[in-house]
């Protein structure tokens, strides 16, 4: 039986996953399921983002957010605080720039 690292899973899941595949020393009976269900768990818990998670298993983006989608995963989690984000980024360039301002 073969020990993973669970911060080696986290950092490099792709890594990780390739070995299990290759040699399948995990006794998994599919690996692909297994990187899909760590690369949700991972963006479910907010960890990465789902281009991340995407990437992670060779997926398309689409076909991810589809995937997240259909698991019921909230795909917007940090909405609020892309909001935030704005109104700063706004403050910032009202403050710094010598243009006119946009309305917003």
């Amino acid at each position: 039986m073969q020990v993973v690292n669970i911060r080696r899973l986290k950092n490099s899941p792709a890594t990780a996953l390739r070995g299990a595949k290759k040699a399948n020393k995990l006794g998994l009976p599919d690996p692909d399921a297994v990187g899909i269900a760590l690369a949700v768990s991972l963006f479910w818990n907010g960890a990465v983002s789902a281009g991340f998670a995407a990437r992670t298993v060779s997926k398309p983006l689409l076909e991810m957010l589809a995937l997240l989608s259909s698991l019921g995963v909230s795909l917007a989690s940090g909405a609020a605080d892309g909001h935030d984000d704005m109104d700063t980024a706004w403050q910032w360039l009202d403050q710094t720039s010598s243009f006119p301002t946009l309305d917003h």
